[in-house]
């Protein structure tokens, strides 16, 4: 069942059923984001939407085996090996839309989804996986010289698209 960012917003406590009423009508009028027009209507400090919304994208998002189901070959050439492993992202396939598919696991999708919109000059949807599936896949496709996918296993250095 789909989370939406609304009843996590009510569920922290920062918006009650009334306000998401408000902001769901407002949102029809206008077309904007709901975070948007909620930190707009009721003051909400976007850190909170953000983090709202991210916890909306986890628990809705696909969930990928990258060690069972390979990249393909155009996938991998998305990414180069030092934004796979920065970034904790492994590019998968494209999508029926054409969109490229990207997989991280929880802890960093936040991350790779400022990756996606920020560094990529294409459409991207992010999946998620197990953190030693991923390290396990991104060793594999994106090995470094020396390290195995145990020493491999930290959290990345700076997010930064060059």
């Amino acid at each position: 069942m789909s989370l939406r960012i609304g009843e996590i917003l009510v569920r922290q406590g920062l918006l009650d059923s009334e306000q998401v009423e408000a902001v769901l009508a407002a949102q029809r009028e206008r077309g904007k984001p709901f975070g948007a027009i909620a930190e707009e209507l009721f003051n909400l400090d976007p850190e909170h939407v953000e983090s709202a919304w991210l916890m909306q994208y986890e628990h809705n998002a696909d969930r990928v085996d990258p060690v069972a189901t390979p990249p393909t070959a155009e996938a991998l050439r998305v990414v180069s090996r030092r934004q796979a492993w920065q970034f904790r992202v492994l590019p998968l396939r494209r999508d029926e839309h054409g969109d490229i598919v990207l997989c991280t696991n929880p802890e960093h999708l936040h991350r790779a989804l400022r990756f996606a919109a920020n560094c990529l000059a294409e459409p991207a949807v992010v999946h998620l996986t197990e953190a030693h599936r991923l390290t396990q896949a991104l060793a594999s496709h994106y090995p470094i010289a020396g390290f195995d996918s145990e020493e491999l296993s930290g959290s990345g250095g700076a997010a930064r698209c060059a």
